[in-house]
């Protein structure tokens, strides 16, 4: 592959974020935009100059220039339309939540690999310089005792909850809840750290008629526990702290973004910050364009490996803590 020519499915907040960075990355390019509305795929193409949008899914797939799809729609669409991005033959780069079930995630893992395709989950923490950073210096600490995580952040939506509305982030009809949309980032970080956990329990603050709006994973490893809040009903300071025998890690504002890593020890007190850019996503698009067109598919698998272990813990603790989604 010679340049990605991306397609995307959607038209969210998330895919400008996206497609704003494709525009600063070499070796991307935007070549077609897909909607179920019309007037959204003519708006979204022309804020980024491009001259193809499609209504028809079957016209989409088919167009032989786009040979990468970027999907981004609600959660419960995300394994239906990967699948079909798949069948034809395209790279496909998937919003968060992958899938779930882990069922789906790995029947499509398999089916990439069949046909030798690059499927990739859209999170860009594995891709942050500031991830490298952590991970080298978990050996400073020593013996890790403890994780403890926050990432609450009070959802406008939720305001509609109080007033006795129905709003698709947090209804198990479309996927939503707290724990597949913003506890997610502590999960996976958990497991790209320290691999899958021996046991999970999700403790969720469930709202009449809905999915969580907070709650509490609990993810047990040999040696330590790691507990890991999430909150849309709620706000408070977010952060994620790995403390050990001899010293402890903590990340500025959490484990979405890893904005910076302080790594305290009885003999220094250092923070290290690699990400000379904010914008979190020109870091996951330019990795993934890298990989993808220098063909590293070792690389891509490493992170599928890590995003299935992230599906089938968080839909076995969300099944025993009764939340339901439509297939289960």
């Amino acid at each position: 592959m010679k340049q990605i020519q991306l397609g995307t499915i959607g038209s969210g907040v998330i895919v400008h974020s996206i497609l704003d960075n494709v525009k600063r990355n070499e070796g991307i390019v935007l070549t077609a935009v897909y909607s179920r509305s019309k007037e959204k795929a003519l708006s979204l193409a022309k804020k980024y100059d491009c001259e193809k949008t499609y209504t028809d899914m079957d016209a989409f797939l088919s167009d032989d220039e786009i040979n990468t799809v970027y999907i981004a729609i609600p959660n419960l669409l995300h394994y239906e339309y990967t699948k079909q991005a798949l069948l034809a033959g395209k790279n496909v780069i998937c919003e968060k939540p992958f899938t779930t079930r882990y069922s789906q995630a790995k029947e499509l893992a398999d089916i990439a690999n069949e046909k030798g395709l690059f499927l990739v989950e859209a999170a860009p923490t594995s891709f942050l310089p500031n991830f490298k950073v952590l991970k080298d210096a978990l050996t400073k600490i020593g013996k890790i005792k403890l994780v403890m995580s926050n990432y609450s952040q009070y959802s406008s939506r939720y305001d509609a909850v109080l007033k006795g509305e129905k709003p698709a982030i947090f209804d198990p009809e479309y996927a939503g809840g707290c724990l597949m949309d913003i506890n997610f980032y502590n999960i996976l970080l958990n497991v790209l750290l320290f691999g899958k956990p021996k046991k999970s329990t999700y403790y969720a603050n469930l709202y009449p008629g809905l999915a969580d709006t907070s709650g509490i994973m609990v993810m047990e490893y040999d040696g330590f526990t790691s507990t890991n809040a999430g909150a849309k009903d709620t706000w408070g300071e977010c952060f994620f702290q790995i403390e050990g025998e001899k010293g402890y890690i903590y990340i500025e504002n959490g484990s979405n973004g890893i904005k910076s890593v302080r790594v305290v020890t009885k003999d220094s007190d250092d923070t290290y910050n690699r990400q000379t850019e904010p914008d979190r996503w020109y870091y996951e698009i330019k990795e993934i364009t890298n990989f993808f067109l220098s063909g590293d598919k070792d690389a891509i698998s490493q992170r599928l490996t890590k995003t299935l272990e992230t599906v089938e813990i968080m839909e076995s603790a969300r099944k025993a803590a009764g939340i339901i989604y439509p297939g289960d």
